[in-house]
């Protein structure tokens, strides 16, 4: 069995597409899915499975969801190492000790024509971001809940994301490593 990452995307935020943990492990393990484990709210979860095809496993998943909750939530599978590089590839460190100000966006594809200009003129100056193949940094040391650039990331890359914080990749990424 291989171990995955499933990462939710706007799932359990603003009291919209409300989908309990607990919930989701019961049809995570219905579907086929073993050893599941999340962490907090938001849609991070580890699990062990035979499938080798993520596209059709993120399906699954989202049928399962859509057949129990009524909706269709994006869910973007990675593998160990793809959570692991993205870790080992931040280019700001030095935003590691403030782990709510560094996020993390793991894209659906690489973007064949992102907008990186429009995401330059709106960003603050205190802001830092940059783009690593499918992954899409941020440095927000204000908070990106006041971010201009975190709400326009996935317009301006022109494919789905979801981000997480520093920290919440972390965890992940321990839970990842506790199974193997």
């Amino acid at each position: 069995m291989k171990t995955r990452i499933a990462l939710f995307r706007g799932i359990n935020v603003g009291g919209s597409n409300t989908l309990p943990m607990r919930e989701l492990v019961e049809r995570l393990r219905a579907v086929g899915l073993r050893d599941v484990s999340t962490y907090i709210q938001s849609g991070n979860v580890v699990f062990r499975s035979r499938e080798d095809d993520t596209a059709d496993l993120a399906d699954r998943i989202k049928s399962a969801v859509r057949e129990s909750h009524g909706f269709t939530p994006e869910v973007m599978i990675l593998t160990p190492n793809q959570l692991e590089d993205a870790l080992e590839s931040n280019p700001y460190p030095q935003a590691e000790g403030e782990p709510r100000s560094l996020h993390l966006f793991f894209l659906a594809t690489i973007p064949d024509d992102p907008d990186l200009e429009i995401l330059e003129s709106i960003k603050r100056d205190s802001e830092d971001f940059e783009l690593r193949g499918s992954i899409f940094y941020l440095h927000a040391p204000e908070g990106i809940g006041r971010s201009k650039l975190a709400a326009r990331v996935e317009r301006a890359l022109g494919v789905p994301a979801t981000a997480r914080n520093w920290r919440s990749a972390q965890k992940t990424l321990d839970m990842v490593r506790s199974l193997t």
